[in-house]
């Protein structure tokens, strides 16, 4: 793999150092996204066919070894999209957030390899098609870039940027999942904000996180669903506790319904506030 250095290469740097389980490598614009040897290209699980069925092989085979019992098939299908999108969107919403850099990653630009030794949430091969930027940015001169005219225009190119890419794979994984249309797209809506957030509060920016993501999801702007969500709940000492309502659901709960996520939208507050304040403790 031809690998470079670029316009995105520090925040993908400083991805890898708040989340060492995830690894990113830049392909030169010559380089070919690698196909085998625990690699799958975004596009083959877009194109829903063997590569995709193998993919959701290793979600299926990991529910029953931690869980011990078979999963139904869409929900190993859910398991196996949001382990891939997590990832994915971050690889458009981090350069964004720490420098106000916007890739764009078609799906035949992308390929993912999760067995990776040291890596538990995987690596990514990414080979950029430009990025956009704002005026007086430096990179502004680098060849891909496009200069865009304000923060509204660039976030505007980040859920553009988002939706190129989620497409395609929404479209593979949604047959399986039994999903269709606005319930993919919620949990595409879902992926952006959660693994976002959940970065910047590894770099202690989570406060910002959640005024830049209520800016980028306002609501009302499709496909996405509804908005950034977020709300405050109150501990039982007057503490505040930030939470946020999910577009969607994960289908962990047909595994263990007693233990579901604090943003699940089968979790009522109390036990939202209980489950924030063990994850804090």
């Amino acid at each position: 793999m031809p690998v470079t250095r670029s316009a995105l290469t520090d925040a993908y740097a400083r991805l890898s150092e708040a989340l060492p389980g995830l690894g990113v490598t830049e392909l030169d614009t010559a380089g070919e996204v690698p196909r085998g040897g625990g690699w799958v290209a975004a596009g083959a699980l877009a194109a829903g066919g063997a590569e995709l069925e193998a993919f959701l092989a290793w979600d299926d085979a990991q529910v029953v070894r931690d869980y011990g019992q078979r999963a139904r098939p869409d929900v190993v299908a859910s398991f196996g999209l949001h382990r891939y999108a997590w990832p994915a969107c971050l690889l458009i919403t981090v350069p964004w957030f720490l420098h106000r850099r916007v890739p764009r990653y078609p799906a035949t630009h992308v390929a993912y390899d999760r067995s990776a030794a040291g890596l538990p949430l995987g690596r990514m091969a990414v080979r950029a098609a430009g990025f956009a930027c704002l005026p007086g940015d430096p990179a502004a001169a680098l060849p891909g870039a496009r200069v865009v005219a304000d923060e509204e225009a660039l976030r505007a190119e980040v859920r553009a940027a988002v939706a190129e890419h989620m497409e395609p794979v929404l479209a593979g994984f949604g047959p399986r999942m039994r999903r269709r249309g606005r319930a993919l797209w919620g949990m595409a809506t879902d992926e952006v904000v959660e693994g976002l957030w959940y970065v910047a509060h590894l770099l202690g920016e989570q406060e910002r996180a959640r005024h830049e993501l209520e800016l980028l999801l306002p609501g009302a702007t499709k496909p996405y669903v509804g908005k950034a969500a977020f709300r405050e709940l109150t501990g039982p000492d007057g503490e505040p506790l930030h939470t946020r309502d999910r577009a969607s659901c994960c289908m962990f709960y047909t595994l263990r319904p007693e233990d579901t996520c604090a943003t699940c939208p089968r979790t009522c507050d109390a036990d939202r506030v209980n489950k924030l304040l063990a994850t804090a403790g």
